[in-house]
Order: C-alpha cells, then structure tokens, then sequence
C-alpha cells in the first residue's frame, strides 16, 4: 500500500437490516482524493446471498440508513456535495425517490423511527443567532464560565449545543428539548410514549445523565445519579428499563461498559463486570432484543459480538475470532454483522457467510501475532507486518494514543503503508491498553513513561528476534499519547532508536492540563502527583536522534503549543536535526479522518523522514 492508495479503502459501516430479515443496507465510506474528502452510498445486500451487493444511492455521501419498523421506508443521512451538512431523507422501499425530511443549519444526528413508522427522532445542534454566519470572525467575544466549554473537532459547545427533534413523514418538525446542554442519542420507547436520552447533569463537569422525556417535551426526568458518564441508551423490549453503555465520569483507565436503570426510578447497575467488559472504541455499539442486549467488547484487539441477558447472567458470545466488528444489526431471527478482518477493510456477514466483496483483490500484507515477556514476567501482546521482500528491514515501533485504547485484528492503513514502504511494523498493546481488562490498563497510573516503556521495549525485543529484522535501524513513532511515548522514549532509551516522529504528542503535562479540552480533567486522573516528572519535555536534553514533529494547528485535544514547546526545546540545543511539520485546518484526528490529501502528506511525510535517517 502506498499513501496515495488511500481511495481503496471502502469501509463499509454498521447495517440497516429490514424487519422480515431478508435484506441488509450498508453504508460504504471512501477518501476520494479528487474532490478532497470522503463520499459514502448505500449499497442493498440480500442476506441470503442469492444476488450480489447493488449500489441503492447515488448521493455524494449517503449514511447511517435505518429501516422503518413498518419495512415501508428507509431513512438515511445525506450530504449533496462535500460541504453540505447532513440532512434526514426517506426512500420509500418499494421504489421511488428519496425525500427530503430535515433542513437544519448545522445538520442533523442519526435518526430513530417511531414504532408506528409514522415519526422519527434526531438531534441537532441550533446554533446561536449571532453565530456561524457568513464572518467568524466578525462575531462578538465569548464569555466562559466552565473549564468544559470546547471539544476537538468541534469546537465551542454552549453556542450550538444539540436538541431533540421529532419529524413527521410529511416534514412537520417539533423541538423537543431546550436549553444550553447537549441532548443526544434519541431512542423511541417500543410503545412510543417516551424518547430516552443523554444529557450532563451540569455544564461543567464530565458526568453523563441517562434522562426520559414525552414525544411532546413534557415530563422530563433523569434516571441516574450523575457519577457515570452514559452513551447509548436503548429501552428494553418491555419498556420498564434502559440499558446503556457507562464509565466513572472523569476517570480515566476504566471500562465502559453495560448498564441497565428502571424507568420507574432506582439505581442504576451493571450487567456486566465493569472491570471485564469494554464497549468498542470509536464504532462500539449496543442494542436490545427479546434475549437481551448485543455488546461490542474488546478482548486482545478483537472485538466480540456478546448477548447479555437482562439480568446480568453471564453472556454469550455470537461473534469472536481474530477480527472486529465493526456494526450489527438483527431482525427476525437473521444476525447480520460487518467485520474488519487483518485483510479487509470489512465485510457484511450474515452469521458465518461474507456477503459483499468490497476489499476483493486488496493486497493486504500479512498481519502476525506476537507474545512478549517484559522484565517482571508480565505478558506484552502485539504484532508484526513485514513488507512483501527479503530482509533484514529496519523495523518501526508504533504506539498507539489513548493511552486507553487498543491496537487491534484488522487491516490498518499505516502498518500497511509503512510495510509497503519497506519496514517491519511492530505494534502493541502495553499495560495502559483497553482490551484485557481494567487491571492491564491500572499500572500507568501516577508513572505512564516507565511503565509503558517496559513494555513497549519488551514487545520490541521479542520482535527483533524474528529472522530479517534489522536492529542496528530502528525508528519509533506515535500520536497523542503514542506521541508522549515517541519523545519519552527517544529521550530515555534513545540509542535503541536511530529516528522518531512524535505526533500530536503530549509532551508538557502541566501546560496539557490547562489548555487541552479535556486536559483540566484527564491530567489529575492519568499522571497524578509530580507533573514536571512525569513530562517527556522535562527530559528534551536528553534527546540526541532526529525528530520529526507533526501537529495540526487546531488540535484542542493535545494543543499545538506541546508542539511548538518541544521544538524549540531541540532547535535550541541543535543536537541533531529536528523539523515541525504543521497540517492547516486539522484537529487531533488527522490521520483518521483529516482531509484526504492531507493524510497523503502525511505518510508521505513520515516515510521521507525515516527514509533519510533509517
């Protein structure tokens, strides 16, 4: 793979699946290099496999598609061009045009239907009058009163936060909600008298509330109790409880994971373990049915399907195996699934059987498990991808961010891109990684550089035992926290590395924690006690390798001030070469979801640098 083979990636996202269960609908998402951003169609995929995918839509960007309960209509998101913000349009199912439903300013969330198929219920952010015109910069001053007032990516939250809507299939808009908190995640109660939602019981704070409320605004109320912060509320099928997906609000290294609280009123409690179980990062979702609620877990970089029954029993695993799943959707007995596998970038299944093809042919290069032991016996878990020709290949260390999160069973584009490049990818997931339960991700705390560099250093040992590794060149890389690892690294074990590049790094702790979006928290919570001690920027005249540092301009999750400070630190001393490489126009997900052809740079970036210095 090589940077510019990025419009191959067709991802396709979580099913729609009809109510009698016979036909799936999928969203397929593609960088498109032409127009700079990203496209999406929904493409109609028979579940049982007697006819090929066929393209539904024809939209620039077509997505999150859900069928009425009445199997008459399908709704879906659609932008017309790449600057336009999502509205809610219906296709009627038995053919026809799709309809426009919605025409909201800054576009609208994912929609649920009403049970009698006759409504549906979104979120939209409203913005404030005199904001988000024609001249930013002309509008007036923003007074903050609250250390949570920005988010990356999206930016100032009190002036645009999000209300429910309801919306008829004659276009007939209701506001349900008011005020300045954000209202998310709508779900219909399954006789229609309730939508449940998520909305924080303060402005300032990181708690999420579970909350009720009429269809017609009235009788709203709270279900829990303000100490967990709650995504994902779905009622269950007899409509006295909601079940969720929640963590300790402001504590970080802890799982998300299932919860169900009575809509009558009482405590919230787990259906599962909180110290086991952990909803998927980035696409974990959850949904529930006559024998209980499906589960998005992570388990040593797979990511289960479990059906955990209602009253907390021990669940049961549908879909398992080096792979992740990616969405679900289950209807009249047929479980239909998408799944990312080490050689595509997903599939749709229904049970057992792949039903679409949309990676045939890629030339994915082989993904292979790897097990180390670090100093104290502790197991490290991890992988290699090797390019396709003969060594012995300098070989990078990657490391992933979070730091609670895991790198994982599926085809990844920047292992692909660096083994197309000609390295040895070795990547892992050290203590302080989601995945493998809390008790795996508790030892960083107070002490995430030593800790996390045993094991990463560990991971790295056992690899450049392989046969065709070279370990007189080796270079180490990361983002966001694998970013503070890079700079750490390089400055305590550097004559390991011949080269680093540290991305959207935390590197000073004490500027992070005022100035990042979510540093005023995450900070106390993760690096505890002596700040300075714990800063990879502390240790900047330490380091002696090349460094490429790479930050986006509008990253408010780990902001450009971490980069600069570190830069100047290396520049000053002149020690060995170092260059500040600045992406316009980014936040902190560049290398996810930045502008097509700035993720080209990048890669082309990086390669260039370990390419001069590996």
């Amino acid at each position: 793979m090589k940077p510019v083979d990025l419009p191959q990636m067709r991802t396709p996202g979580a099913p729609a699946l009809s109510p009698d269960g016979a036909t799936a609908v999928v969203a397929v998402t593609r960088p498109d290099l032409d127009t700079d951003a990203y496209t999406a169609q929904l493409w109609l995929v028979p579940t049982d496999g007697s006819r090929p995918p066929t393209q539904l839509t024809r939209g620039w960007h077509d997505s999150a598609p859900r069928f009425s309960p009445d199997g008459r209509w399908l709704a879906f998101l659609r932008r017309d061009d790449p600057k336009a913000k999502a509205q809610l349009f219906v296709l009627p199912v038995a053919g026809g045009e799709a309809r426009k439903l919605t025409d909201e300013p800054l576009g609208v969330g994912a929609p649920d239907w009403a049970p009698g198929s006759s409504a549906l219920a979104f979120s939209a952010r409203v913005p404030h009058a005199s904001r988000y015109g024609t001249d930013p910069d002309a509008e007036p001053a923003r007074r903050l009163t609250e250390l949570f007032n920005r988010v990356d990516g999206l930016g100032f939250r009190r002036d645009r936060p999000a209300q429910l809507f309801t919306v008829t299939l004659d276009g007939e808009v209701t506001r349900v909600t008011d005020g300045p908190d954000d209202h998310g995640d709508p779900r219909y109660s399954p006789d229609g008298t309730w939508l449940t939602f998520t909305a924080p019981p303060s402005a300032d704070g990181t708690a999420v509330d579970v909350c009720v409320i009429r269809p017609d605004g009235s009788e709203r109320r709270t279900l829990t109790d303000g100490t967990l912060a709650a995504v994902l509320p779905r009622f269950t099928p007899d409509g006295d409880s909601v079940v969720f997906a929640a963590a300790p609000a402001g504590v970080v290294l802890r799982n998300e994971t299932l919860w169900s609280v009575p809509l009558a009123g009482g405590p919230a409690r787990p259906l599962l373990p909180p110290a086991d179980f952990h909803l998927a990062m980035l696409t974990g979702d959850l949904d529930v049915h006559p024998d209980g609620v499906l589960f998005m877990n992570e388990q040593r970089g797979a990511v289960q399907l479990l059906q955990v029954p209602f009253d907390g029993s021990a669940p049961t695993v549908l879909v398992d195996g080096p792979r992740q799943v990616v969405g679900f959707a289950q209807a009249a007995g047929v479980l239909v699934t998408t799944v990312a596998t080490p050689a595509d970038w997903g599939e749709v299944y229904a049970g057992e059987r792949r039903l679409t093809g949309f990676s045939r042919d890629f030339p994915a290069l082989e993904q292979v498990e790897l097990t180390a032991e670090a100093p104290d016996g502790y197991p490290v878990h991890g992988w290699i991808v090797r390019p396709a020709t003969e060594g012995p290949h300098p070989v990078l260390l990657m490391i992933h961010g979070g730091p609670y999160t895991q790198y994982g069973w599926r085809l990844f584009d920047e292992a692909q891109v660096y083994a197309g490049g000609g390295y040895a990818v070795v990547y892992g997931n050290p203590r302080g990684s989601s995945g493998y339960g809390e008790a795996h991700g508790e030892p960083i705390r107070g002490n995430v550089g030593e800790v996390s560099a045993t094991d990463l250093l560990a991971l790295l040992d056992a690899a450049l035992k392989e046969p065709g590794l070279d370990a007189s060149r080796v270079g180490v890389l990361g983002g966001s926290h694998g970013g503070f690892m890079t700079t750490w690294l390089a400055a305590h074990h550097g004559h390991r590395f011949r080269a680093a590049v540290s991305e959207r790094a935390v590197n000073a702790i004490d500027s992070f924690s005022g100035s990042s979006d979510i540093g005023w928290y995450f900070a106390d919570s993760l690096y505890t006690g002596d700040f300075a001690a714990q800063s990879p920027l502390t240790y900047a005249d330490r380091i002696d390798i090349p460094m490429l540092i790479i930050h986006s301009e509008q990253d408010w999750r780990c902001p450009v001030e971490q980069a600069y400070r570190l830069f100047v630190a290396l520049k000053r001393r002149n020690a060995a070469p170092v260059e500040l490489l600045l992406f316009p126009g980014e936040g902190h997900e560049l290398s996810r979801t930045g502008r097509p052809s700035h993720r080209v740079q990048r890669f082309d970036a990086i390669l260039d640098w370990f390419g001069r210095h590996l």
